[in-house]
């Protein structure tokens, strides 16, 4: 138990700077160090400190490795890291060596054998290391796994995730603060395939499921549609004589990946940011005695599961299955804001586990598992859609790791 949580943040751009917001209202929690390429984001984020009546943090930016300062601090307990894709794992890893808590953003990893990282440094260090999955905190996603974990779905057979977001302007939009690497995203999309995004809507679905906790992933096929989309918005914004336009783009607009269980469940998983496609995490669980599907909201439960839910019966239905975290600090989450609430709901468990020595409900094991779908999604793709088979990151441990349970605070 560490009573009090010493947070230092790396990288405070738009994610970071909301965390830092957010992780000011947490109690018994405080930011005492800032790290970032640039002096005037840093210098945003202690004003949002200071104008909480919080203390000055210790500053670090100016360099590409001032954020290793951070780290190495005696006076930081856990690491939080908002920075680009490609900088997460080397950040962990690292902080982890120090003596640091990590908790790092969405993918955590790009590669296996950055996962494989995680997970082996984590177990060296006896350090914690969560992927900030906020969507696992999110109202519905925490009703779902109210009504898994209360039996009412029945025996669980089939999951469906997603990340649908049409982000086609901000693949080209300039950094706010005119600063140069702002399109990092945009050059991940020149060079790769397969689902650079799984996790949002993979997470919930594996919690409900109980994987790498009671069950696992054993393989996975993947195929991507045509590239269309990236050029065509290129055309549009730039002219279709243009660099941009001409350039080749590898990202398929629609990535759709399929995983079967070793207990023989199944999960379907797509990804798009490329496409006009209205936003959606899909967020669908089945069981042998009903279905949630989100997105929106709708339930359909035995005998009258051949249609969905009428409109009070579902409130009354959300209304009893509320998850008691959201019973609990439901109203301070929308207030803190995040996503409806889900981040600082995400950001107040994190840390109250922290404080009192408990496991965390997204813990490395899962943080590789989850990341891994970049890679593994991406060579499925290679080949033609060939199945691959999906590392088991805790080593035989999920036959026998209790299922994550239902908490309160």
């Amino acid at each position: 138990p560490l009573g009090k949580v010493r947070v230092g943040v790396i990288g405070v751009g738009q994610r970071g700077s909301e965390a830092v917001r957010r992780l000011a209202e947490v109690p018994n929690t405080s930011v005492v160090a800032l790290s970032d390429l640039y002096e005037n984001r840093v210098a945003k984020s202690a004003k949002v400190l200071a104008e909480a009546g919080k203390p000055a943090p210790a500053l670090h930016f100016g360099s590409k490795d001032e954020w290793r300062k951070l780290c190495e601090s005696p006076q930081v307990d856990l690491v939080y890291i908002c920075t680009p894709w490609l900088w997460h794992t080397p950040m962990a890893v690292h902080a982890m060596r120090c003596g640091k808590h990590v908790a790092v953003e969405v993918p955590a990893a790009v590669t296996t054998e950055q996962c494989w990282q995680l997970v082996d440094t984590a177990e060296q260090t006896q350090r914690h290391c969560m992927m900030l999955e906020n969507c696992c905190y999110g109202e519905n996603e925490m009703l779902a796994l109210m009504l898994c974990r209360k039996g009412v779905l029945g025996d669980l057979t089939h999951g469906e995730a997603g990340y649908i977001h049409d982000c086609r302007k901000l693949y080209f939009a300039e950094d706010p603060d005119g600063h140069p690497d702002g399109q990092w995203r945009l050059e991940w999309a020149k060079q790769h395939t397969g689902n650079a995004y799984p996790t949002h809507g993979l997470g919930p679905v594996c919690q409900y499921m109980d994987i790498n906790r009671g069950d696992r992933f054993a393989r996975l096929t993947s195929v991507s549609s045509n590239p269309l989309g990236l050029a065509k918005t290129a055309a549009e914004k730039f002219g279709k004589n243009s660099r941009e336009a001409k350039t080749t783009y590898a990202l398929g607009d629609v990535n759709t990946s399929l995983m079967r269980t070793y207990r023989g469940r199944t999960i379907l998983v797509q990804y798009s940011t490329v496409a006009p496609r209205p936003y959606t995490r899909i967020n669908l669980i089945s069981g042998t005695k009903g279905t949630l599907a989100d997105y929106p909201l709708r339930i359909a439960l035995d005998p009258k599961a051949e249609e969905w839910m009428g409109e009070k019966e579902l409130a009354n239905l959300k209304a009893k299955y509320t998850h008691p975290l959201w019973n609990a600090n439901g109203e301070a989450a929308k207030k803190a804001g995040g996503h409806g609430g889900m981040d600082y709901l995400m950001d107040l468990r994190l840390c109250h586990c922290l404080q009192n020595g408990l496991p965390l409900d997204i813990d490395v094991y899962d943080t590789a598992l989850w990341s891994s779908l970049v890679e593994l999604s991406e060579r499925s793709v290679a080949q033609g859609g060939k199945p691959v088979d999906v590392p088991d990151f805790t080593r035989g441990g999920w036959k026998t790791a209790e299922p994550l349970g239902i908490v309160s605070v």
